[in-house]
């Protein structure tokens, strides 16, 4: 098991100046795996925005989501949150399927769950 640290809260800057309020997390675990979704801008993909979740299992078993809402954009902050997930949150239909996925909590979808999934960005 590794240290592992990370944030919360958020940091904004515009101005020529940054307000940062995040604090350090730390905890014993190990990192499960993690999943990158970029932001959209006119239709088009773009790397000036996104959301990274890594998952973590930590010493005590439980598994926890970090999510960082980033942007590269003056007056939109960039936020960091814990979460606490099941083993169903990163199931085919969890909130966190695609990070399940690459994490090794998944499995493919039936028939009818293919066939019942809805994504918009298609």
């Amino acid at each position: 098991m590794d240290i592992i640290q990370v944030l919360v809260g958020t940091v904004e800057s515009g101005g020529g100046i940054t307000q940062d309020n995040t604090k350090m997390v730390e905890f014993e675990g190990e990192e499960l795996g993690s999943n990158v979704e970029f932001g959209y801008e006119g239709g088009n993909l773009t790397n000036s925005r996104g959301v990274k979740e890594t998952l973590y299992r930590a010493k005590d078993g439980r598994l926890l989501v970090h999510i960082k809402d980033w942007s590269h954009w003056q007056g939109e902050p960039t936020r960091y949150f814990l979460r606490e997930v099941s083993e169903g949150d990163l199931g085919p239909r969890g909130d966190f399927a695609f990070l399940g996925a690459k994490s090794g909590y998944s499995r493919p979808l039936s028939l009818d769950e293919a066939l019942a999934f809805v994504d918009l960005t298609f």
